[in-house]
């Protein structure tokens, strides 16, 4: 009997066991596709993988366990991949440390993006210490990451002895008149450095008044931008008139500041030696007419100029004209696109317009205006869709 009782429950755990892929197949599949897609822990590979790319996993998993954190699946699945894209992964600091064990001995990474991983001080400082060792990252997006003014500190000195980084992106990190200094001698630095994004961030008058003279004496640096800050009144005329005495920078947004008046004039004044700068954004910045005149004594003589953004600025269509006028006494303008869009102009603006185009037929002038007629003329007559 007691054989008989053994196989009867071993019957029914056989037939539990076969029922159990037809019970819940969704469950069992999903599980699968999570497992592939989200495991922290899915190292399979195919193939013999390269002992530089064993080396590498096993370096990162070492440095998880050190300090207390899941392996990143995305770094497992890197691979030899150039490009190492990561943002948003709720890293945090330790998290950051961890991965910057492994980027000091990972030959593959050209391409950074930790975009949004709460790295703060503590995490950019174990970043800087790997971002200082390596020669092979050239590109790095550390946007959105909490540094403040110390983690800035921290990455300066990095990028200042790294023989590689050309390209970084710092947008949204808090950085006040305190890392404008830091900024400041980076600039002054010697580097591979071509492009630096300080967008959204606070640096304000007397990061301004810090950044101008350094802006004056960098070597290299041909792409900045420093839209959405809080650059106006003696910080912004400093800032300009660094941009007078530079001769690498092709490329400069500095829209959604509080430039002013004196600042667009300042900068006219800049345009008047600069024979660098190709494409100038200065949106939103508080430009009314009077503003307007004063870059437009840039525009008279400026022969490098290729782009010039001007949009939703106070400046009317008076302002428009006079910036149009400038451009019509200068027959060397290589002016390619006058963007005034969100700014309402008048007939005789048009009238000018015309003008212009015959005077230089390779130019794009964009306006308020214009954009409505291209809507209009989208919905057909009457208002409707088009047939």
């Amino acid at each position: 009997m007691r054989v008989s009782r053994e196989n009867s429950i071993e019957d029914r755990e056989l037939e539990r066991g076969a029922a159990a892929p037809s019970e819940c197949p969704a469950r069992v599949l999903e599980a699968e596709q999570s497992t592939d897609a989200d495991s922290d822990f899915d190292v399979e590979t195919e193939g013999i993988r390269g002992l530089g790319e064993v080396a590498k996993d096993t370096i990162y998993l070492g440095s998880c366990q050190t300090h207390g954190v899941v392996p990143a699946s995305s770094f497992l699945r890197q691979g030899s991949s150039p490009e190492l894209s990561m943002p948003h992964r709720g890293l945090g600091p330790q998290g950051v440390r961890a991965l910057a064990s492994a980027l000091i001995t990972n030959p593959y990474i050209r391409k950074l993006d930790l975009r949004d991983n709460g790295l703060c001080v503590t995490g950019a400082k174990a970043l800087a210490n790997a971002l200082s060792k390596t020669g092979s990252i050239y590109e790095v997006d550390l946007s959105e990451n909490q540094l403040g003014a110390k983690g800035a500190q921290a990455l300066c000195a990095a990028l200042m002895v790294s023989p590689a980084i050309r390209k970084v992106q710092l947008a949204g990190n808090s950085l006040e008149e305190e890392a404008a200094r830091y900024l400041a001698g980076l600039l002054l630095a010697r580097t591979s450095l071509k492009s630096l994004d300080l967008s959204y961030n606070q640096l304000n008058e007397q990061a301004g008044e810090t950044l101008g003279p350094a802006l004056a004496e960098n070597t290299g640096l041909t792409e900045l931008n420093l839209s959405w800050n809080h650059l106006r009144g003696p910080g912004a005329i400093a800032f300009a008139r660094g941009l007078e005495a530079n001769i690498f920078l092709k490329v400069l947004d500095i829209s959604y500041n509080g430039f002013g008046d004196t600042g667009a004039s300042a900068v006219g004044e800049a345009l008047k030696t600069n024979n660098v700068l190709e494409e100038l954004n200065m949106s939103n910045n508080r430009i009314s007419a009077v503003g307007a005149l004063g870059l437009g004594l840039g525009l008279r003589v400026n022969q490098t100029l290729r782009i010039l953004v001007m949009a939703r600025n106070p400046m009317r269509s008076e302002g428009c004209s006079r910036l149009l006028q400038s451009l019509q006494n200068n027959p060397l303008s290589v002016l390619e696109l006058l963007d005034f869009s969100d700014i309402q102009v008048d007939t005789d603006f048009d009238d000018l317009s015309t003008v212009m185009k015959a005077l230089l037929p390779g130019l794009c002038i964009k306006t308020a205006a214009r954009r409505m007629e291209y809507k209009k003329d989208l919905l057909g007559p009457g208002g409707g869709a088009p047939g």
